[in-house]
């Protein structure tokens, strides 16, 4: 099928999803449209609405101030080598994934102590591929599940592990249960960041590997942001039932958070000229390649913020105190973004600029706190002594 008639399908689908019509979903797939579950209020730095996000609401909600502060409240480990997930366990110890090594490393949040969880099976570290996003099962309490995004050799995947920590220091990770598998890989722009919504279901940000024409194709999952089950199927309430994809025309996300309103946030690698802060709504394209930023064009959605890729170059993101807070890796600053609902409140504030170096990964654990990870061991930083670093930031 030609680019434009698969476009026409997709965007036809929407709008029989959006008017609450079922739709044959193509290729002999399922029909019909499953009710998308309510969304939540709690959680929402680590979870999304499923549906489109709520109107009405946004007027009773107040404006992040224009200004607000970061501070390190301390170095929580040192030498890291190429970490990029990150996980909080209930008792407030960390997951933190290694790209280049396969790795799964504990570390505890009173001491800093590390320990070794165990490897990831068929994780094939090349370029900006390996094992990157790591998440928790949303049942993690009863069912000890860690979901990790990683590169094979052929393919990008999802795969979940039981996680032992009773069982001897390197050999805590049961064999892994592949629920997604077929996502394209490259050298570069893999993606690979996973999270659960509130809606309990997974979420997962791929790049287009530098075939740009991956991002318009819709029977592609590559530069997509993609929601599914815990079991790795299409959910329920997706734009084109049977689908997996949640939005399209993504050049390499990096960064997915919820705001208090439960909307979905994404950050994203532009080319030459923009980086980009997204509201991701569900069949929204967001351009790529045919726009980079803001342009305006009918079809496309603008991003809610843009840099230079200069002063950016966007991985992790997380929301707290009313606020996005985006890592930069060749920008090696975080920037905070105040929103007013649905748009900034105010210009983007940076910090720490050039003091850490490169920055992945932001997680926000409640309140103020939040942690921040540092990608100086990741090929393309300068490595200091005692990199690369989890700090634990105040922030307001």
């Amino acid at each position: 099928m030609q680019r434009s008639a698969v476009t026409a399908v997709w965007a036809a689908a929407v709008l029989l999803v959006a008017t609450g019509c079922s739709s044959d979903g193509g290729d002999g797939q399922r029909t019909g449209r499953i009710p998308v579950p309510a969304p939540t209020t709690e959680g929402a730095s680590a979870g999304a609405s499923a549906g489109a996000p709520s109107t009405g609401a946004e007027a009773s909600e107040s404006a992040a101030p224009a200004k607000g502060s970061a501070k390190v409240a301390r170095t929580l480990t040192e030498g890291l080598k190429s970490p990029w997930g990150l996980a909080a366990l209930p008792d407030g110890d960390l997951l933190v994934s290694s790209r280049d090594e396969g790795t799964i490393t504990r570390v505890a949040e009173d001491s800093g102590k590390q320990t070794k969880v165990g490897s990831v099976p068929g994780v094939s570290p090349d370029g900006e591929g390996g094992l990157l996003g790591i998440a928790l099962s949303p049942s993690y309490a009863s069912d000890h599940l860690v979901y990790a995004y990683f590169t094979t050799e052929s393919d990008n995947r999802v795969a979940r592990m039981r996680y032992d920590d009773t069982r001897p220091a390197g050999e805590q990770l049961g064999a892994p249960d592949t629920v997604l598998r077929s996502i394209p890989k490259g050298t570069i722009h893999n993606g690979g960041r996973i999270a659960f919504g509130p809606d309990k279901m997974l979420y997962a940000g791929t790049g287009e590997t530098g075939e740009t024409g991956l991002a318009q194709d819709m029977k592609s999952l590559a530069g997509k942001i993609l929601r599914m089950t815990p079991d790795g199927d299409p959910a329920p309430g997706n734009p084109v039932p049977d689908s997996l994809v949640y939005s399209p025309g993504h050049r390499n996300v990096q960064g997915l958070a919820w705001d208090s309103r439960n909307r979905l946030w994404a950050a994203e690698f532009g080319q030459n000229t923009w980086d980009e802060l997204n509201l991701i709504e569900p069949g929204k394209n967001y351009g790529w390649p045919d726009v980079e930023g803001k342009a305006g064009r009918a079809g496309f959605t603008d991003p809610v913020v843009q840099w230079p890729t200069s002063e950016a170059s966007p991985s992790g993101i997380a929301y707290a105190r009313g606020s996005i807070w985006m890592a930069g890796l060749r920008g090696e600053r975080l920037w905070r973004v105040p929103l007013d609902g649905r748009e900034s409140a105010a210009a983007p504030q940076a910090f720490f600029e050039g003091q850490y170096g490169r920055l992945r990964t932001v997680l926000a654990v409640g309140g103020g706190k939040v942690w921040l990870v540092t990608s100086e061991t990741d090929t393309r930083g300068t490595p200091r002594p005692g990199d690369d670093k989890i700090l634990q930031l105040e922030v307001s």
